[in-house]
């Protein structure tokens, strides 16, 4: 029987568990079986229609459902109005940048554009069978409606899913699918139906991230984008400072950037659509939710949030009060989240990574919850109410109903709270412990931790850690923007660097047999370094692994600087030097005996991990970290005149005295180094610097 500290959010998706993934040697479903179940066979394939084609959502869905059903030989329809602006042709160069030009052409060709009036559906659409319609129209309930009958009256079986950022299935009669910005790159969708559907399920195959959510107004995305936006125009009414420079505060201390992202995905559309949310949103839950009246003017007028650039320094607004500030944009948030808690509206992971991958956040919604405690939560929004009275009750019907639910916050110490990025399960013998977010952060190791503890509180020895196959679809290193206060405080970055391989030691030194398993398109920086401290590391063939610290510059510090070195015979320093010098990736299949144990196809991999895990025959002879001194000739490397010359420079002299030194000495000599390369100029005039200074100086 399998035991979990939570349960996953894999098996929301009605695709078991991720242990279950393991066990059986395959993944859940096929997508060959899935498009023929949606689409119909190969001799009678039926054709993906977009209506509303030309605008920035359709546009970007034809170009991100486009490309992955290609290989499927499913036709995409792209439905509008004749005269409507060209937003398909738009996509092309960034289809020619991810493809290259051939593909990019064939997904084009595969594109079929047909004109209508919105009133009846032209005749050629019959040929191309129908099977499933994706609508992207105006937030304008009555025409969905209408939109809706007039293909189920041409297309009975036809699959209805609509993009709406507001209105609930129960209003619209179909399922919602909908999507996040940017449209063509964001994989996140969700997906409201009654149970996990075949279209959900292909989405999750094509390597999408459907989120199932319940049927509310503005689901869970455009409640905390909304209200963030609604936060900070409030705030301006409040004290008058420019919307920009609220944006770049708002950015410091949350994350998101309301008004820049307005600009960015259009200002007009994007206006109309989050004084919608609110307005209905206010209807059911009252004056939390009342649009502000610069909202208003800005929806009535189309017009940008930001000047232009050089109007911008003319008058610059300090912050005179950064708790009032902090109370004005995080009161109506928590307030908000306790309102989506009360209904239920998501698995808390969910709730949480919506945020992060959404609506911008720095860290998700729950976890800022969870580091305030329940306490400082009900402080901040009682401040907030003694702003914005109004927010905390409304009448409605007659009848008072409260919009603020602060016994939610009283589970904090629950397993689901405390593990919104990693879960563990377990089957009596081997454990699995899976990731939820594709960038290592403080809130991730501390629950890696927990996890760890957990499954050694029930006796289990061997381990195989992943992503969690749905919210995790690679794994990118570390959060750089937990790097931000080593800029400034050496003994910051130590903690952080020295802390974490602590942590990322524990899978080499308190299991028994402990398996890394790469699954998706790449595996860099910080959680490869995490995944290499296991016994064996297996991986997909095609899979990319990269240390490109060298490029922020940054000297990694989760022991990337002589772990990989350690477990490798001395014929491989010599690639791996390479991968971090360079920072250029290689493909897992050509780094096998001197990075990886094993690479191969998806099935023959996680079929080869289970085996190691549990006791199978494996074949396989474990790389063991050698724990004493390595002799390494450093005299064909080095950073003069080469690319990125200072951070060459830095990771030489860390390998150089991290594996001089003992296995026990070298955790605080490589984090010493990367902590003392964060304070210099070189790196803050790099990527981390740059985006600190963009973030964080305001």
């Amino acid at each position: 029987m399998t035991r979990s500290m939570r349960q996953s959010t894999i098996e929301t998706l009605g695709l078991g568990t991720v242990l279950d993934i393991f066990k059986k040697g395959k993944l859940p479903v096929n997508t060959s079986d899935l498009v023929d179940q949606v689409f119909g066979d190969a001799n009678n394939r039926g054709s993906l229609v977009i209506s509303g084609a030309n605008g920035i959502v359709g546009a970007g869905k034809a170009m991100q459902l486009g490309s992955r059903l290609l290989p499927y030989g499913v036709p995409i329809v792209a439905l509008d109005f004749a005269g409507s602006p060209d937003g398909i042709g738009k996509q092309y160069p960034g289809l020619e940048r991810s493809f290259g030009s051939k593909t990019a052409s064939n997904i084009m060709q595969n594109i079929i554009r047909i004109n209508y009036d919105g009133k009846s559906l032209p005749s050629q659409l019959h040929d191309l069978k129908p099977r499933f319609l994706l609508e992207a129209i105006p937030e304008i309930l009555d025409v969905k409606k209408s939109h809706y009958d007039i293909f189920k009256k041409s297309f009975p079986e036809i699959e209805i899913r609509s993009v709406t950022s507001g209105f609930p299935r129960s209003e619209l009669g179909v399922g919602i699918a909908h999507p996040a910005y940017p449209h063509e790159i964001n994989k996140v969708w969700e997906m409201v139906e009654p149970s996990p559907s075949t279209i959900t399920q292909l989405f999750w195959s094509l390597g999408m991230i459907p989120i199932p959510v319940s049927d509310n107004w503005s689901f869970v995305l455009d409640v905390l984008f909304c209200g963030a936006t609604l936060a900070g125009t409030r705030y301006h009414t409040a004290t008058n400072m420019p919307f920009w420079k609220i944006d770049k505060f708002v950015r410091k201390f949350l994350g998101p950037n309301p008004f820049r992202a307005h600009d960015t995905i259009g200002a007009a559309g994007a206006n109309f659509l989050t004084w919608s949310c609110l307005h209905h949103l206010q209807k059911e839950y009252g004056d939390l939710f009342q649009p502000s009246e610069a909202l208003v003017e800005k929806k009535n007028s189309g017009q940008n949030w930001y000047p232009l650039d050089h109007f911008r320094p003319l008058v610059d607004w300090p912050l005179e009060n950064e708790q009032e500030f902090k109370t004005h944009i995080l009161g109506p948030l928590f307030q908000m989240t306790s309102m989506i808690l009360s209904e239920k509206r998501g698995h808390l992971s969910f709730i949480n990574s919506i945020g992060e991958i959404c609506a911008q956040f720095r860290r998700g919604i729950l976890a800022i919850i969870r580091s305030y405690g329940m306490e400082g939560v009900n402080k901040t929004v009682a401040d907030y109410h003694k702003i914005f009275p109004s927010a905390g009750a409304f009448s409605n019907s007659s009848s008072q109903t409260n919009s603020w639910f602060p016994a939610v916050f009283e589970q904090m110490d629950s397993p689901e709270w405390q593990q919104l990025y990693v879960n563990a399960e377990h089957d009596g013998n081997v454990g699995v412990i899976s990731i939820g977010r594709e960038s290592y952060n403080r809130d991730l190791d501390a629950e890696l931790n927990r996890a760890i503890d957990w499954l050694k509180a029930d006796n289990i020895e061997r381990v195989i850690i992943t992503s969690d196959f749905h919210l995790s679809t690679q794994m990118v290193g570390a959060d750089t923007s937990d790097f931000y206060p080593a800029l400034e405080n050496s003994k910051a970055g130590f903690d952080i660097a020295h802390g974490w391989s602590q942590t990322a030691r524990r899978l080499n030194d308190e299991f028994k047999v402990s398996v890394g398993y790469i699954s998706g398109k790449r595996c860099l920086g910080g959680f490869l370094e995490l995944l290499t401290h296991c016994h064996y590391l297996v991986s997909v063939e095609d899979a990319s692994l990269g240390m490109p610290e060298v490029t922020l510059p940054v000297v990694p510090g989760m022991e990337g600087c002589h772990w990989p070195l350690r477990k490798a015979s001395s014929q491989y320093w010599p690639e791996i030097m390479n991968l971090l010098l360079t920072g250029k990736p290689v493909k897992a299949k050509n780094a096998v005996n001197w990075l990886v144990d094993y690479a191969g196809s998806v099935n023959d991999s996680l079929t080869m991990t289970w085996k190691i895990a549990s006791e199978g025959d494996h074949q396989l002879s474990e790389r063991k970290v050698n724990q004493e001194k390595l002799d390494i000739d450093f005299s064909s490397y080095s950073a003069i005149n080469a690319p990125f010359a200072e951070g060459r420079k830095a990771i030489i002299e860390c390998i150089k005295e991290s594996t001089k030194v003992s296995l026990s000495e070298s955790i605080v000599v490589q984090a010493k180094h990367s902590a003392e390369f964060m304070t210099t100029s070189s790196c803050r005039k790099g990527k981390i610097g740059a985006d600190y200074k963009r973030n964080m100086l305001v």
